[in-house]
């Protein structure tokens, strides 16, 4: 069973926008919270924005003021809204539910 699905990648222009989209399945009952982390090939997971049940956000320093996550805690999903794109963006990026959950991970290519 999934339990976490993310949507949204795919491959944009330098200075362009995207939006990424992740569910949480009924199955975990419970959000506390919910963060998008990225890898790039040869690179280590890196935490990209995270987000609590409180409200609480956190975001890597290389996508302040770019990026931004929200959530929506009835529907159990969050979203990253991806402006400003640059070409050193571009990696896998997985949705996380709880320090625990991961999604597959959808792609995010930033090329012209």
């Amino acid at each position: 069973q999934v339990q976490v699905a993310e949507s949204g990648g795919g491959l944009v222009q330098p200075g362009g926008s995207l939006r990424l989209s992740c569910a949480a399945s009924r199955s975990i009952q419970l959000i506390y919270s919910m963060a998008w982390y990225r890898q790039a090939p040869g690179n280590q997971r890196e935490l990209v924005a995270s987000i609590t049940a409180g409200g609480v956000v956190a975001y890597g320093e290389s996508v302040k003021g770019r990026f931004t996550i929200t959530m929506d805690k009835g529907k159990k999903t969050v979203t990253l809204q991806m402006s400003s794109l640059k070409p050193e963006d571009t990696a896998v990026y997985y949705c996380n539910v709880n320090s625990f959950h991961w999604g597959q991970g959808t792609q995010v290519t930033v090329s012209s």
